[in-house]
Protein backbone atom coordinates (compact mmCIF):
# COMPACT_ATOMS: atom_id res chain seq x y z
CA UNK A 1 0.00 0.00 0.00
CA UNK A 2 2.85 2.21 0.41
CA UNK A 3 5.15 3.61 -1.59
CA UNK A 4 8.31 6.27 -2.30
CA UNK A 5 4.98 8.39 -3.60
CA UNK A 6 2.30 8.68 -1.24
CA UNK A 7 5.53 8.86 1.67
CA UNK A 8 7.34 11.70 -0.49
CA UNK A 9 3.43 13.42 -0.46
CA UNK A 10 3.44 12.69 2.90
CA UNK A 11 6.38 14.45 3.92
CA UNK A 12 5.21 17.69 1.65
CA UNK A 13 2.23 17.37 3.57
CA UNK A 14 4.45 17.10 7.17
CA UNK A 15 6.28 20.44 6.35
CA UNK A 16 2.60 22.45 5.29
CA UNK A 17 1.69 21.61 8.49
CA UNK A 18 4.78 22.77 10.05
CA UNK A 19 4.83 25.65 8.37
CA UNK A 20 1.31 27.11 7.91
CA UNK A 21 0.13 26.24 11.41
CA UNK A 22 3.43 27.88 12.79
CA UNK A 23 2.67 31.02 11.25
CA UNK A 24 -1.02 30.83 12.28
CA UNK A 25 -0.44 30.40 15.98
CA UNK A 26 1.84 33.39 15.37
CA UNK A 27 -0.65 36.00 13.86
CA UNK A 28 -2.91 36.44 16.46
CA UNK A 29 -0.13 37.89 19.23
CA UNK A 30 1.84 39.54 15.98
CA UNK A 31 -1.49 41.28 15.39
CA UNK A 32 -2.55 42.40 19.05
CA UNK A 33 1.50 43.49 19.89
CA UNK A 34 3.26 44.23 16.63
CA UNK A 35 0.75 46.13 14.85
CA UNK A 36 -1.44 47.54 17.16
CA UNK A 37 -5.17 45.52 16.34
CA UNK A 38 -7.69 45.08 18.69
CA UNK A 39 -9.35 41.49 19.32
CA UNK A 40 -12.08 41.75 17.19
CA UNK A 41 -10.72 42.42 14.20
CA UNK A 42 -7.66 40.23 14.93
CA UNK A 43 -10.16 36.93 15.41
CA UNK A 44 -11.43 38.16 12.02
CA UNK A 45 -7.83 38.40 10.17
CA UNK A 46 -7.33 35.05 11.89
CA UNK A 47 -10.21 33.61 11.26
CA UNK A 48 -10.33 34.75 7.57
CA UNK A 49 -5.99 33.64 7.19
CA UNK A 50 -8.13 29.67 7.70
CA UNK A 51 -10.92 30.33 5.73
CA UNK A 52 -10.00 32.25 2.62
CA UNK A 53 -7.55 29.73 1.86
CA UNK A 54 -9.78 26.94 1.52
CA UNK A 55 -12.50 29.23 -0.27
CA UNK A 56 -9.83 29.97 -3.34
CA UNK A 57 -9.80 26.36 -3.96
CA UNK A 58 -12.80 26.73 -5.94
CA UNK A 59 -10.73 28.36 -8.28
CA UNK A 60 -7.53 26.01 -7.50
CA UNK A 61 -10.17 22.99 -8.54
CA UNK A 62 -10.97 24.84 -11.71
CA UNK A 63 -7.06 25.44 -12.41
CA UNK A 64 -6.15 21.85 -11.95
CA UNK A 65 -9.36 20.28 -14.05
CA UNK A 66 -8.69 22.68 -16.74
CA UNK A 67 -5.35 24.69 -17.04
CA UNK A 68 -2.10 23.00 -15.09
CA UNK A 69 -3.17 19.29 -13.41
CA UNK A 70 -3.05 18.38 -9.87
CA UNK A 71 0.57 17.97 -9.73
CA UNK A 72 1.40 21.60 -10.99
CA UNK A 73 -0.72 22.76 -9.16
CA UNK A 74 0.59 21.33 -5.92
CA UNK A 75 4.14 22.53 -6.85
CA UNK A 76 3.13 26.13 -7.67
CA UNK A 77 0.77 25.97 -4.52
CA UNK A 78 4.24 25.13 -1.90
CA UNK A 79 6.06 28.13 -4.20
CA UNK A 80 3.13 30.10 -3.18
CA UNK A 81 3.61 29.19 0.34
CA UNK A 82 7.56 29.64 0.60
CA UNK A 83 6.85 33.25 -1.16
CA UNK A 84 4.11 34.61 1.04
CA UNK A 85 6.01 33.24 4.07
CA UNK A 86 9.11 35.38 3.19
CA UNK A 87 7.14 38.69 2.42
CA UNK A 88 5.44 38.00 5.80
CA UNK A 89 9.55 38.29 7.27
CA UNK A 90 10.06 41.81 5.30
CA UNK A 91 6.81 42.54 6.76
CA UNK A 92 7.63 41.50 10.36
CA UNK A 93 11.36 43.06 10.58
CA UNK A 94 9.34 46.41 8.77
CA UNK A 95 6.07 46.37 11.36
CA UNK A 96 4.63 47.10 7.75
CA UNK A 97 0.81 46.10 7.56
CA UNK A 98 0.51 46.19 3.39
CA UNK A 99 3.57 43.76 3.31
CA UNK A 100 2.37 41.30 6.45
CA UNK A 101 -1.06 41.08 4.45
CA UNK A 102 0.50 40.57 1.57
CA UNK A 103 2.07 37.93 2.71
CA UNK A 104 -0.61 35.85 3.86
CA UNK A 105 -2.23 36.68 0.73
CA UNK A 106 -0.12 35.00 -1.03
CA UNK A 107 0.08 32.11 1.46
CA UNK A 108 -3.89 32.16 1.19
CA UNK A 109 -3.38 31.47 -2.56
CA UNK A 110 -1.27 29.11 -2.06
CA UNK A 111 -3.77 26.95 -0.08
CA UNK A 112 -6.27 27.34 -2.33
CA UNK A 113 -4.24 25.58 -5.08
CA UNK A 114 -3.04 23.04 -2.77
CA UNK A 115 -6.54 22.00 -1.06
CA UNK A 116 -8.57 20.60 -4.12
CA UNK A 117 -5.05 19.16 -5.87
CA UNK A 118 -3.35 17.06 -2.93
CA UNK A 119 -5.94 14.90 -2.33
CA UNK A 120 -6.63 13.87 -6.02
CA UNK A 121 -2.97 13.28 -6.73
CA UNK A 122 -2.68 11.63 -2.95
CA UNK A 123 -5.07 8.83 -4.10
CA UNK A 124 -3.25 8.51 -7.75
CA UNK A 125 -0.49 6.84 -5.11
CA UNK A 126 -2.41 3.84 -4.26
CA UNK A 127 -3.33 1.06 -6.37
CA UNK A 128 -7.09 1.03 -5.14
CA UNK A 129 -9.43 3.02 -3.50
CA UNK A 130 -9.50 0.64 -0.45
CA UNK A 131 -5.88 1.89 0.09
CA UNK A 132 -6.64 5.36 -0.28
CA UNK A 133 -9.74 5.09 2.42
CA UNK A 134 -7.23 3.57 4.79
CA UNK A 135 -4.38 5.55 4.23
CA UNK A 136 -6.18 9.14 3.77
CA UNK A 137 -6.47 9.20 7.81
CA UNK A 138 -2.67 8.31 8.04
CA UNK A 139 -1.96 11.31 6.01
CA UNK A 140 -4.17 13.65 7.90
CA UNK A 141 -2.37 12.40 11.47
CA UNK A 142 1.06 13.25 9.60
CA UNK A 143 -0.41 16.64 8.61
CA UNK A 144 -1.20 16.94 12.45
CA UNK A 145 2.27 15.92 13.55
CA UNK A 146 3.64 19.07 11.47
CA UNK A 147 0.68 21.55 12.70
CA UNK A 148 1.56 19.84 16.58
CA UNK A 149 4.75 20.73 16.27
CA UNK A 150 4.44 24.36 14.28
CA UNK A 151 1.66 25.01 17.36
CA UNK A 152 3.37 24.23 19.83
CA UNK A 153 6.91 25.08 19.21
CA UNK A 154 6.65 28.67 17.31
CA UNK A 155 5.21 30.30 20.33
CA UNK A 156 8.31 29.43 22.39
CA UNK A 157 10.46 30.16 19.63
CA UNK A 158 9.21 33.59 18.62
CA UNK A 159 9.92 34.56 22.13
CA UNK A 160 13.82 33.99 21.12
CA UNK A 161 13.85 34.80 17.55
CA UNK A 162 10.83 37.47 17.15
CA UNK A 163 8.24 37.01 14.62
CA UNK A 164 10.40 38.24 11.45
CA UNK A 165 12.08 34.47 12.61
CA UNK A 166 9.26 32.04 13.20
CA UNK A 167 8.34 33.43 9.75
CA UNK A 168 11.93 32.60 7.88
CA UNK A 169 11.63 29.04 9.89
CA UNK A 170 7.97 28.70 7.97
CA UNK A 171 9.71 30.16 4.69
CA UNK A 172 12.39 27.35 4.37
CA UNK A 173 10.05 24.38 5.21
CA UNK A 174 7.82 25.48 2.80
CA UNK A 175 10.25 25.47 0.38
CA UNK A 176 11.46 22.48 1.63
CA UNK A 177 8.27 21.51 0.11
CA UNK A 178 8.10 22.60 -3.25
CA UNK A 179 11.73 20.66 -3.64
CA UNK A 180 10.72 17.04 -2.99
CA UNK A 181 8.02 18.00 -5.33
CA UNK A 182 10.43 18.63 -8.19
CA UNK A 183 12.63 16.06 -6.80
CA UNK A 184 9.77 13.63 -7.26
CA UNK A 185 8.25 14.97 -10.08
CA UNK A 186 8.72 12.22 -12.51
CA UNK A 187 6.90 9.09 -10.80
CA UNK A 188 4.28 11.45 -9.11
CA UNK A 189 3.60 12.33 -13.05
CA UNK A 190 3.50 8.78 -14.13
CA UNK A 191 0.40 8.24 -11.53
CA UNK A 192 -1.34 11.37 -12.36
CA UNK A 193 -4.38 12.48 -14.78
CA UNK A 194 -4.06 13.08 -18.55
CA UNK A 195 -3.94 16.80 -17.61
CA UNK A 196 -0.61 16.56 -15.69
CA UNK A 197 1.30 14.54 -18.93
CA UNK A 198 0.47 16.81 -21.36
CA UNK A 199 2.16 20.23 -22.29
CA UNK A 200 0.43 23.59 -21.22
CA UNK A 201 -0.43 25.96 -24.00
CA UNK A 202 0.77 29.56 -23.92
CA UNK A 203 -2.76 30.25 -23.40
CA UNK A 204 -3.44 28.46 -20.77
CA UNK A 205 -0.32 29.75 -19.09
CA UNK A 206 -1.21 33.30 -19.52
CA UNK A 207 -4.68 32.46 -18.22
CA UNK A 208 -3.41 31.17 -15.19
CA UNK A 209 -0.96 33.77 -14.40
CA UNK A 210 -3.50 36.22 -14.70
CA UNK A 211 -6.37 34.38 -12.59
CA UNK A 212 -3.30 34.05 -10.18
CA UNK A 213 -2.63 37.90 -9.72
CA UNK A 214 -6.36 38.54 -9.75
CA UNK A 215 -7.22 36.41 -7.15
CA UNK A 216 -3.92 37.25 -4.87
CA UNK A 217 -5.10 40.89 -5.30
CA UNK A 218 -8.54 39.90 -4.06
CA UNK A 219 -7.63 38.32 -0.90
CA UNK A 220 -5.27 41.38 -0.62
CA UNK A 221 -8.34 43.62 -1.03
CA UNK A 222 -10.01 41.13 1.82
CA UNK A 223 -7.59 40.98 4.39
CA UNK A 224 -7.56 44.64 4.27
CA UNK A 225 -11.16 45.26 4.15
CA UNK A 226 -12.84 42.65 6.29
CA UNK A 227 -16.36 44.15 6.71
CA UNK A 228 -16.47 44.07 2.50
CA UNK A 229 -14.34 40.76 2.21
CA UNK A 230 -16.72 38.58 4.62
CA UNK A 231 -19.21 39.50 1.84
CA UNK A 232 -16.76 38.29 -0.74
CA UNK A 233 -16.50 35.26 0.63
CA UNK A 234 -20.20 34.61 1.23
CA UNK A 235 -20.66 35.44 -2.41
CA UNK A 236 -18.05 33.27 -3.79
CA UNK A 237 -19.51 30.48 -1.73
CA UNK A 238 -22.84 30.55 -3.17
CA UNK A 239 -21.54 31.24 -6.39
CA UNK A 240 -19.60 27.91 -6.31
CA UNK A 241 -22.57 25.81 -5.10
CA UNK A 242 -24.77 27.44 -6.97
CA UNK A 243 -22.91 26.42 -10.08
CA UNK A 244 -22.18 22.92 -8.94
CA UNK A 245 -26.25 22.71 -8.93
CA UNK A 246 -26.29 23.61 -12.46
CA UNK A 247 -23.86 21.35 -13.48
CA UNK A 248 -26.49 18.60 -11.81
CA UNK A 249 -28.75 19.60 -14.91
CA UNK A 250 -26.45 18.57 -17.12
CA UNK A 251 -25.60 14.96 -16.13
CA UNK A 252 -27.31 11.81 -15.82
CA UNK A 253 -29.93 11.14 -13.04
CA UNK A 254 -27.57 8.92 -11.09
CA UNK A 255 -24.79 11.38 -11.08
CA UNK A 256 -27.17 14.19 -10.56
CA UNK A 257 -28.21 12.05 -7.39
CA UNK A 258 -24.90 11.53 -5.88
CA UNK A 259 -23.76 15.25 -7.16
CA UNK A 260 -27.07 15.57 -4.28
CA UNK A 261 -25.53 13.32 -1.62
CA UNK A 262 -22.29 16.25 -1.58
CA UNK A 263 -24.74 19.58 -1.38
CA UNK A 264 -25.59 17.61 1.91
CA UNK A 265 -22.48 16.56 2.93
CA UNK A 266 -21.21 20.09 2.33
CA UNK A 267 -23.85 21.49 4.55
CA UNK A 268 -23.04 19.67 7.58
CA UNK A 269 -19.17 19.86 7.35
CA UNK A 270 -20.06 23.51 7.14
CA UNK A 271 -21.71 23.16 10.18
CA UNK A 272 -19.10 21.32 12.38
CA UNK A 273 -16.14 23.04 10.79
CA UNK A 274 -17.67 26.27 12.57
CA UNK A 275 -16.78 24.46 16.03
CA UNK A 276 -13.69 23.96 14.21
CA UNK A 277 -12.87 27.53 13.20
CA UNK A 278 -13.30 28.42 17.24
CA UNK A 279 -10.42 27.01 18.05
CA UNK A 280 -8.28 29.90 16.33
CA UNK A 281 -10.57 32.49 17.17
CA UNK A 282 -13.02 32.71 20.42
CA UNK A 283 -11.44 29.43 22.36
CA UNK A 284 -7.47 30.65 21.31
CA UNK A 285 -8.40 34.33 22.94
CA UNK A 286 -10.14 32.52 25.72
CA UNK A 287 -6.72 30.61 26.48
CA UNK A 288 -4.76 34.07 26.20
CA UNK A 289 -6.56 35.43 28.87
CA UNK A 290 -7.11 32.83 31.32
CA UNK A 291 -4.41 30.13 30.78
CA UNK A 292 -2.31 29.98 33.23
CA UNK A 293 0.83 27.64 34.45
CA UNK A 294 2.20 24.36 32.61
CA UNK A 295 0.65 21.26 31.50
CA UNK A 296 0.50 18.85 34.51
CA UNK A 297 2.60 21.10 36.57
CA UNK A 298 6.04 20.85 34.41
CA UNK A 299 5.33 20.58 30.14
CA UNK A 300 6.02 24.74 29.11
CA UNK A 301 2.97 26.09 27.45
CA UNK A 302 2.73 28.98 26.26
CA UNK A 303 -1.37 29.78 25.70
CA UNK A 304 -1.33 30.99 22.32
CA UNK A 305 -0.13 27.46 22.37
CA UNK A 306 -2.98 25.46 23.97
CA UNK A 307 -4.25 24.97 19.91
CA UNK A 308 -1.23 22.78 19.40
CA UNK A 309 -3.57 20.20 21.45
CA UNK A 310 -5.90 19.83 18.95
CA UNK A 311 -3.19 18.11 16.01
CA UNK A 312 -1.40 16.47 19.42
CA UNK A 313 -4.74 14.31 19.58
CA UNK A 314 -5.25 14.16 15.48
CA UNK A 315 -1.90 12.42 15.47
CA UNK A 316 -3.02 9.71 18.14
CA UNK A 317 -6.99 9.78 16.22
CA UNK A 318 -6.00 9.28 12.73
CA UNK A 319 -4.93 5.80 13.68
CA UNK A 320 -7.37 5.19 15.85
CA UNK A 321 -10.17 6.27 13.80
CA UNK A 322 -8.71 4.18 11.19
CA UNK A 323 -8.66 0.92 13.05
CA UNK A 324 -12.11 1.95 14.67
CA UNK A 325 -13.78 1.63 11.50
CA UNK A 326 -11.74 -1.03 10.02
CA UNK A 327 -12.83 -3.30 12.84
CA UNK A 328 -16.63 -2.33 12.40
CA UNK A 329 -16.33 -3.36 8.52
CA UNK A 330 -15.04 -6.78 9.65
CA UNK A 331 -18.13 -7.08 11.71
CA UNK A 332 -20.43 -6.34 9.30
CA UNK A 333 -20.96 -2.86 10.66
CA UNK A 334 -20.89 -0.38 7.82
CA UNK A 335 -21.89 3.57 9.09
CA UNK A 336 -22.31 5.99 6.34
CA UNK A 337 -20.20 8.95 6.19
CA UNK A 338 -23.07 11.71 7.44
CA UNK A 339 -23.76 8.86 10.29
CA UNK A 340 -20.19 9.37 11.71
CA UNK A 341 -20.07 12.92 11.04
CA UNK A 342 -23.59 12.83 13.58
CA UNK A 343 -20.96 11.09 16.05
CA UNK A 344 -18.72 13.69 15.69
CA UNK A 345 -21.18 16.13 16.33
CA UNK A 346 -21.61 14.11 19.59
CA UNK A 347 -17.96 14.63 20.29
CA UNK A 348 -18.24 18.39 19.73
CA UNK A 349 -20.90 18.89 22.37
CA UNK A 350 -18.85 16.91 25.24
CA UNK A 351 -16.03 18.90 24.02
CA UNK A 352 -18.02 22.59 24.16
CA UNK A 353 -19.74 21.03 27.37
CA UNK A 354 -16.48 20.71 28.94
CA UNK A 355 -15.67 24.44 28.14
CA UNK A 356 -18.83 25.56 29.17
CA UNK A 357 -18.25 24.42 32.41
CA UNK A 358 -14.61 25.61 32.51
CA UNK A 359 -15.60 29.16 32.02
CA UNK A 360 -19.25 29.09 34.44
CA UNK A 361 -17.50 27.70 37.24
CA UNK A 362 -13.99 29.50 36.72
CA UNK A 363 -12.59 30.68 40.36
CA UNK A 364 -11.93 34.31 41.69
CA UNK A 365 -8.24 34.66 39.55
CA UNK A 366 -10.10 34.08 36.26
CA UNK A 367 -7.88 31.12 35.58
CA UNK A 368 -8.56 27.65 33.42
CA UNK A 369 -5.69 24.91 33.92
CA UNK A 370 -4.13 23.47 30.26
CA UNK A 371 -5.52 19.83 31.39
CA UNK A 372 -9.07 21.63 30.67
CA UNK A 373 -8.44 22.79 27.13
CA UNK A 374 -6.22 19.28 26.97
CA UNK A 375 -9.51 17.50 27.56
CA UNK A 376 -11.64 19.70 25.06
CA UNK A 377 -9.12 19.11 22.36
CA UNK A 378 -9.20 15.37 23.05
CA UNK A 379 -13.04 15.03 22.12
CA UNK A 380 -13.04 17.84 19.06
CA UNK A 381 -9.67 16.43 17.64
CA UNK A 382 -11.38 13.07 17.39
CA UNK A 383 -14.08 14.33 15.50
CA UNK A 384 -11.88 16.53 13.49
CA UNK A 385 -10.44 13.50 12.40
CA UNK A 386 -13.41 11.50 11.32
CA UNK A 387 -14.90 14.46 9.34
CA UNK A 388 -11.94 16.00 8.14
CA UNK A 389 -10.71 12.50 6.19
CA UNK A 390 -14.08 10.58 5.45
CA UNK A 391 -16.01 13.67 3.74
CA UNK A 392 -13.15 13.82 1.25
CA UNK A 393 -12.96 10.57 0.80
CA UNK A 394 -16.81 10.15 0.61
CA UNK A 395 -16.82 13.10 -2.43
CA UNK A 396 -14.38 11.10 -4.27
CA UNK A 397 -16.32 8.10 -4.31
CA UNK A 398 -19.30 9.57 -5.79
CA UNK A 399 -18.54 12.88 -7.64
CA UNK A 400 -18.51 12.35 -11.43
CA UNK A 401 -14.68 12.14 -12.80
CA UNK A 402 -14.61 15.14 -14.75
CA UNK A 403 -15.28 17.41 -11.71
CA UNK A 404 -13.00 15.56 -9.31
CA UNK A 405 -11.03 18.45 -8.30
CA UNK A 406 -13.83 21.05 -8.04
CA UNK A 407 -16.31 18.25 -6.49
CA UNK A 408 -13.72 18.43 -3.97
CA UNK A 409 -13.15 22.12 -3.75
CA UNK A 410 -17.08 21.98 -2.08
CA UNK A 411 -14.93 20.43 1.03
CA UNK A 412 -13.35 23.71 0.60
CA UNK A 413 -15.79 26.00 0.44
CA UNK A 414 -17.55 24.33 3.31
CA UNK A 415 -13.62 25.70 5.33
CA UNK A 416 -14.04 29.00 4.37
CA UNK A 417 -17.68 29.53 4.90
CA UNK A 418 -17.50 28.00 8.57
CA UNK A 419 -14.44 30.01 9.00
CA UNK A 420 -16.05 33.22 8.29
CA UNK A 421 -19.35 32.47 10.39
CA UNK A 422 -17.29 31.01 13.08
CA UNK A 423 -14.91 34.23 13.14
CA UNK A 424 -18.08 36.72 12.98
CA UNK A 425 -19.34 34.71 15.80
CA UNK A 426 -16.36 35.02 18.12
CA UNK A 427 -16.34 38.88 17.21
CA UNK A 428 -19.24 38.52 20.14
CA UNK A 429 -17.05 37.98 23.17
CA UNK A 430 -14.07 40.46 21.80
CA UNK A 431 -13.19 42.67 24.70
CA UNK A 432 -11.86 46.04 24.46
CA UNK A 433 -8.05 47.11 24.43
CA UNK A 434 -6.48 47.37 27.70
CA UNK A 435 -10.07 45.45 29.40
CA UNK A 436 -9.58 43.83 32.79
CA UNK A 437 -9.69 40.25 32.86
CA UNK A 438 -12.79 38.90 35.42
CA UNK A 439 -14.24 36.33 37.14
CA UNK A 440 -17.70 37.81 36.34
CA UNK A 441 -16.43 38.39 32.42
CA UNK A 442 -15.70 34.54 32.04
CA UNK A 443 -18.60 33.73 33.40
CA UNK A 444 -21.03 35.69 31.36
CA UNK A 445 -19.33 36.60 28.46
CA UNK A 446 -17.92 33.39 27.94
CA UNK A 447 -20.15 31.25 29.16
CA UNK A 448 -23.19 32.24 27.54
CA UNK A 449 -21.32 31.75 24.50
CA UNK A 450 -19.75 28.01 24.80
CA UNK A 451 -23.59 27.55 26.47
CA UNK A 452 -24.94 28.11 23.01
CA UNK A 453 -23.02 26.44 20.92
CA UNK A 454 -23.38 23.56 22.99
CA UNK A 455 -26.97 23.27 22.51
CA UNK A 456 -26.42 24.04 19.13
CA UNK A 457 -24.52 20.90 18.53
CA UNK A 458 -27.03 18.49 20.16
CA UNK A 459 -29.02 19.84 17.53
CA UNK A 460 -26.81 19.11 14.76
CA UNK A 461 -26.58 15.67 15.94
CA UNK A 462 -29.98 14.99 14.93
CA UNK A 463 -29.98 17.01 11.79
CA UNK A 464 -27.07 14.82 10.88
CA UNK A 465 -28.80 11.38 11.70
CA UNK A 466 -31.51 12.92 9.23
CA UNK A 467 -28.94 13.69 6.90
CA UNK A 468 -27.90 10.06 6.60
CA UNK A 469 -31.17 8.65 5.78
CA UNK A 470 -31.71 10.98 2.88
CA UNK A 471 -28.28 10.68 1.37
CA UNK A 472 -28.76 6.69 1.83
CA UNK A 473 -32.49 6.66 -0.07
CA UNK A 474 -30.61 8.82 -3.00
CA UNK A 475 -27.86 6.57 -2.96
CA UNK A 476 -29.91 3.67 -3.68
CA UNK A 477 -31.71 5.89 -6.38
CA UNK A 478 -28.69 6.67 -8.45
CA UNK A 479 -27.92 2.77 -8.38
CA UNK A 480 -31.00 1.73 -9.57
CA UNK A 481 -31.17 4.27 -12.02
CA UNK A 482 -27.72 2.96 -12.96
CA UNK A 483 -29.18 -1.29 -13.13
CA UNK A 484 -32.43 0.15 -15.30
CA UNK A 485 -29.94 2.18 -17.60
CA UNK A 486 -27.68 -0.75 -18.25
CA UNK A 487 -30.40 -3.29 -18.59
CA UNK A 488 -32.57 -0.84 -21.25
Amino acid sequence: MWNRLNKSMMFCQMMFGLSFYGVLVSLTRFFLEDLNYNEADTMMIVGAFSAIGPLFAIAGGFIADKFLGAYRSLTFSFFAFASGYVLLVIGAFMTNVPLSMSGIALASYGRGLMSPSYPSLYKRTFSSQEDFEKGYPINYSVNNVGAFLGQYLFPMLVLIIGFHGGFTISAVLAAAAFAMMVVFRKGLLGVSAEIDKQSVSTKNWILFFTLSAAMIGLVFFMFSNMDVGQNIVYAIGLAAILYFVSLMFKVSKPEALKMGTILIITFLTTCFFVYYGQMMTSMNMVAMNTLKGSLFGFIPLEPEAAMAMNPLWCMVGGPIVAATFSMLEKRNIYLSTATKVAFSFVLTAIAFGILTFAVTTVGEDAIIRPEIFLAIHFFQAIAEVIVGSMVVAFILSVAPKHIENFSVSLFSVALALSGIIGAVFSTSIALEKGQVITQEIVQNVYGDYFQLLTILAVVMVGVALVASKIIQMMLNAAEQHEGHEINV
